[in-house]
């Protein structure tokens, strides 16, 4: 079932590796391990995604394709995952980013943290706290890229298993 509804909704790879810009821009999107629907390049673009989504850069949804297209996982799950941080859930996610930082490095934390999405804040706040602050994002990246492919890879193991259960059932009738 879940592989009809990824047909269903996902667009056709030659629909977009036949775009002109496209293959002049990135020759590497021929390649059709990045297109496959199996459960090693699905879990892969989730873990993929995770960890991108956890970085605290601008056009985290290039990085994503870039890394997609580097370990040849599918390119059309890892780049939406990275809409997990979006304006409404990077302040959180990155506060708690910058205390898993402060409890891995011991430090003390800097005061009163006050998340503003502009050029002000970035420039002044960042600049007391970007230790903790990166290095709590390559953790939680890491750690949520590696639960993302885990548990992906364990639900299709166990949508397989349910099939294949749903099948010996039908055939004793």
């Amino acid at each position: 079932m879940p592989r009809k509804l990824i047909k269903k909704y996902m667009p056709d790879h030659r629909h977009v590796t036949e775009n002109q810009l496209i293959r002049k821009l990135v020759p590497n999107l021929q390649d059709p391990g990045i297109w496959h629907i199996n459960r090693r390049s699905i879990s892969g673009g989730v873990a993929a995604g995770l960890f991108c989504a956890m970085m605290p850069i601008p056009f985290q949804m290039l990085l994503a394709a870039f890394v997609a297209i580097l370990f040849r996982v599918n390119i059309l799950v890892a780049v939406p995952t990275v809409w997990i941080t979006n304006p409404f859930t990077m302040p959180p996610i990155f506060y708690f980013c910058y205390q898993v930082g402060v409890l891995l490095l011991g430090s003390p934390e800097t005061g009163q943290f006050n998340f503003e999405l502009s050029f002000a804040w970035l420039a002044s706040e960042l600049m007391l706290i970007w230790e903790p602050f990166l290095l709590g994002c390559f953790v939680v990246g890491t750690v949520s890229a590696l639960l993302g492919y885990s548990l992906t890879r364990l639900l299709w193991r166990y949508h397989i298993w349910q099939s294949i259960k749903d099948r010996k059932n039908r055939m004793r009738r």
